[in-house]
């Protein structure tokens, strides 16, 4: 039986796979007759994948769903002695990193990008916001690797090479313009000089980059049915309706913040972080002393906030993990907050206590609309005429240990 891999055309995680069959020498066969919607949800398929979800590969010895562990599964074959995954346990390694990186940090947010816009998600601006600025932080680690890298591991193209251009693909066709990716050269290089290669070119073939971010479409398409109506009403306020929602769609208007239209603050958040990132030695001196003699508590309010469910924290990567993906929603708010999280305890139930300052008085709306965590705190706002609780303020910046009468698990920053 040969290898039959199921999935529609054009899917770019598929090439995944037939770019690695390209290099090992393996035979895919992929069905023509396919369709989505309709082969992936009859009794055959979803004995090989449940959830009605493709890729899926055909093996004689069973099937294989999940776009990478189908790549994996595919250089390993012919004997597996091939380039794809290193020549040493390291490169394995730093093979599968990339490879992770580049799924989670990298296609995950093109896709979180990508799919509201078409309506497959609901859209938000500020989630979109923050999805950009997270996308931009992975290329621009990305950037930084590859400016002395030709390739992500080694001196020639492995399977995290395959992977990671294959995810890039997405955002080039999709949503990441010129303009927006002129600001990491090296990637830049990097995708051209990679998806040209005559393995890869085989498999996606000549490959063009988006000229321009798609509209959010979601809600124009219902617009058509309703200019008819328009005569009727000219002169009642409600003929301006259909203006409102054509500016509420259009990313720029949606764009502006409300926390950009507070009064100027002489608080910069920028200096503040910057001064944290460069402070080296003497924190107490310098970097916490420069925090109070900047707050603004006019423009700026600080919070606590304390993990309601500490008892369920048995498990400490658990914890950390939790920890990580609340921080990793936050983005969104970057622009406008500073967070320290703290990990206490040498064993579980481990306790999370964080600090917050957000620009405005209270907790932005948008954050407790759009991150889902914020509920799963207790938030208590920082009163700064009360000493103690200003001196838990500095200690928390400057990760004290131990933290009342704690150890620290880990402390993390968002900045």
């Amino acid at each position: 039986m040969a290898l039959v891999l199921h999935t529609y055309k054009g899917n770019k995680s598929a090439d995944k796979a037939l770019i690695a069959a390209e290099y090992v020498g393996v035979q895919i066969d992929v069905p023509s007759d396919f369709q989505m919607g309709v082969t992936n949800k009859t009794p055959e398929f979803l004995k090989m994948n449940p959830i009605g979800k493709v890729p899926v590969l055909e093996t004689p010895e069973g099937s294989v769903f999940e776009s990478n562990a189908i790549a994996r599964y595919v250089s390993r074959l012919n004997g597996g002695e091939n380039s794809l995954n290193g020549s040493s346990l390291i490169e394995y390694a730093q093979i599968e990193q990339w490879s992770d990186f580049s799924s989670l940090e990298i296609y995950g947010n093109i896709l979180r990008w990508f799919g509201p816009r078409m309506g497959f998600m609901p859209y938000s601006a500020p989630a979109e916001e923050g999805t950009i600025s997270a996308l931009k932080r992975a290329l621009d680690a990305l950037n930084t690797h590859l400016a002395s890298n030709t390739y992500l591991v080694g001196h020639s193209i492995t399977l995290a090479d395959i992977i990671t251009v294959c995810n890039l693909n997405l955002g080039f066709a999709t949503v990441m313009t010129k303009k927006f990716t002129s600001e990491f050269p090296h990637v830049e290089r990097y995708f051209w000089t990679v998806i040209n290669q005559p393995n890869f070119k085989k498999v996606v073939g000549e490959v063009k980059q988006t000229e321009a971010v798609p509209p959010v479409a979601s809600k124009k398409a219902a617009q058509p049915a309703k200019p008819k109506e328009e005569p009727k009403k000219k002169e009642a306020p409600a003929a301006e309706a259909p203006k409102f929602a054509e500016e509420e769609e259009a990313p720029k208007p949606k764009a502006k913040n409300p926390l950009d239209l507070l009064p100027p603050s002489p608080m910069v958040l920028d200096d503040w972080k910057r001064l944290y990132s460069n402070t080296k030695s003497n924190f107490r001196e310098v970097a916490i002393k420069g925090f109070w003699d900047m707050y603004d508590p006019e423009g700026y309010s600080l919070w606590f906030c304390d993990y309601k469910y500490n008892d369920e924290n048995m498990v400490s990567f658990v914890t950390l993990n939790k920890v990580g993906g609340f921080l990793q929603r936050m983005d969104l708010a970057r622009k406008y907050s500073f967070g320290k999280m703290l990990i206490c305890g040498s064993e579980g139930p481990f306790k999370v206590k964080g600090l917050w300052l957000f620009r405005g008085p209270e907790i932005p709306k948008f954050i407790m609309d759009e991150v889902y965590d914020m509920e799963l705190y207790e938030w208590t706002k920082v009163d700064i005429t009360d000493e103690a609780q200003k001196e838990r303020v500095s200690q928390m910046i400057e990760d004290a240990e131990p933290f009342e009468g704690e150890a620290l698990l880990d402390a993390k920053c968002f900045k």
